[in-house]
């Protein structure tokens, strides 16, 4: 298992995600994120699309239903031949062991299935006045990544501060997959638990999701590249 960066494709249409990776005319494709956004905008279809051009893609669609809806939906993305798709840790364990019957294929093969512990864009007061969670978010995080790991999915999204510790609790083969990283003087947009590529690196993400940094750069190839020397080299 490999590091790689994937890059946060949040655009809102055909033309605009595909002239960005047509820019990318070297040997190396980038590991894309389709989110929300794009998906709901132009439906299965690009999913198809993009993977035909030799991507891999990860699926962040984040569901979070009852059991039942959530394994419908997931023999239904199980199809589209993504590498990763995730959902909600908050969901509890009956909904994520059902989500991964669901997305399992008759021959037995799957997407990788992880889950979403809490939201980069929340902190500590925010999750204690509008969630009522009064636990520390870090004993939160490590909370819902061992009841996704004893679900038998095969990670977690969660920010890059906790990553070394899901790896300590839930072994180094659980995946950690973490937004909320920017270069060193970077916007850091509305993500509050940041980190650099470097210091993800450091402190053991496994995959590293990064969006405007080098979606809205003067040139994302050039930024793509420094991302990938920076995590990955």
């Amino acid at each position: 298992m490999g590091k790689d960066v994937i890059v946060a494709c949040d655009f809102a249409s055909a033309e605009q995600v595909f002239a960005f990776l047509d820019r990318f005319t070297g040997e190396k494709k980038p590991f894309v994120k389709i989110g929300m956004e794009l998906y709901y905008a132009q439906g299965p279809a690009i999913v198809r699309e993009i993977k035909a051009r030799g991507h891999k893609i990860f699926l962040d669609l984040k569901l979070h239903d009852i059991p039942n809806t959530v394994k419908k939906a997931m023999s239904v993305l199980r199809d589209l031949d993504v590498d990763i798709c995730n959902l909600h840790a908050a969901g509890t364990k009956a909904m994520m062991e059902a989500a991964l019957e669901g997305l399992t294929r008759p021959d037995g093969t799957r997407p990788r299935l992880i889950a979403v512990t809490q939201l980069t864009s929340t902190d500590q007061t925010s999750m204690e006045t509008e969630l009522l969670i009064p636990q520390p978010i870090d004993e939160v995080v490590l909370h819902y990544a061992k009841n996704a790991r004893d679900a038998g999915l095969d990670g977690v999204v969660c920010s890059p501060l906790e990553a070394g510790k899901v790896h300590d609790v839930c072994g180094a083969q659980f995946l950690t997959v973490t937004p909320g990283v920017r270069f060193a003087g970077g916007d850091v947009g509305d993500q509050k638990r940041i980190m650099t590529p470097e210091q993800a690196k450091a402190i053991g993400s496994d995959y590293i999701v990064v969006g405007r940094p080098i979606t809205a750069a003067e040139d994302p190839v050039a930024a793509y590249e420094r991302c990938v020397r920076e995590f990955v080299d």
